[in-house]
């Protein structure tokens, strides 16, 4: 249905007249009274007489009325939902509990008015597809190639180095200890079941494991959250590694452990990932945001880093 058409019928309508609508509307009254004949010509029925003193709705138009103004809003929320400005940011983050969704928390508590749109996608690969294809607006991301082979227009920032810890059950020899080196790792086995082949987290602590000397077992199936922090809670053995901003609850009974690394501090580096022509003003001021944050997410000297994240 043209839409333009349904705005001049409205706009008869609520001036009483023709030529006050071609007014309202800046176009001829010629124009007005072709649109009109259009949408009923369209429609099959009559919308309006002329009289006298104006122009007088059939009843064809007083039933077809309250439709054509839900048209007019529905255009106007479609279009509002685009302009920039209006639109909620889209970001993709790794998972709503790990360290990059609290950079946007962090972001949230300072800007509250600010709307966000957070998806998650499986992969650094199909997320930086996304940013290209326009279908989000920025990842936040382990970045495992350089910046320059990256996709023509896409830019990238590093803009978290978070501490990885390891997570223990009360019964491991670990769980008193108030930090680990990462040397004392060498040939033990860290179950992490999620790490699946050829994404940027496996990459990263498949390097972590050979610059240690530890091994991931990553088999078993992987049942969520829940089993994992059970199972780790009821071994004397197993351990994983976790963010050290990632947000896991868990019951006191438990007794689970965050045990830090240090003498160096493993740290997982995530970046920011976005459109160099990204018009959004929340993307603007998101980036600003990271900028006056950055250092206080940054662990400083002392640290291990992958040779592809130096």
């Amino acid at each position: 249905m043209d839409l333009d058409a349904v705005r001049t019928f409205v706009a008869v309508v609520d001036t009483g007249q023709f030529q006050q609508a071609a007014a309202a509307l800046s176009v001829t009254q010629q124009a007005v009274s072709r649109r009109v004949a259009t949408l009923e010509k369209e429609l099959g029925v009559r919308l309006l007489t002329r009289t006298a003193r104006g122009a007088r709705l059939t009843v064809d138009g007083q039933a077809f009325l309250p439709h054509a103004r839900d048209l007019l809003q529905a255009e106007e929320r479609a279009a509002a939902s685009v302009r920039p400005g209006r639109r909620a940011l889209r970001v993709d983050v790794v998972g709503r509990r790990f360290g990059p969704a609290g950079l946007l928390r962090d972001f949230h508590r300072a800007h509250p008015g600010a709307e966000l749109d957070i998806v998650t996608h499986y992969d650094a690969d199909s997320a930086i597809a996304a940013v290209r294809s326009g279908t989000i607006d920025a990842t936040i991301r382990a970045l495992t190639l350089p910046v320059r082979q990256l996709p023509d227009g896409i830019e990238a920032v590093r803009v978290l180095d978070e501490p990885v810890q390891l997570l223990v059950g009360p019964a491991h020899e670990f769980a008193d200890a108030g930090t680990v080196a990462p040397g004392r790792l060498a040939g033990r086995r860290i179950w992490m079941p999620d790490m699946a082949p050829g994404t940027e987290w496996a990459v990263y602590y498949s390097d972590l494991a050979a610059a240690f000397g530890f091994t991931i077992d990553s088999g078993g199936p992987s049942f969520g959250t829940e089993p994992l922090l059970d199972a780790m809670a009821e071994s004397p053995a197993l351990t994983t590694f976790i963010g050290e901003r990632t947000r896991f609850v868990w019951p006191a009974d438990r007794g689970l452990r965050r045990i830090a690394l240090h003498d160096p501090v493993p740290v997982y580096p995530h970046s920011l990932i976005w459109r160099s022509d990204s018009p959004h003003p929340t993307l603007a001021a998101f980036r600003a945001h990271l900028d006056l944050s950055r250092a206080a997410h940054h662990p400083g000297t002392g640290v291990w880093l992958p040779d592809w994240a130096r």
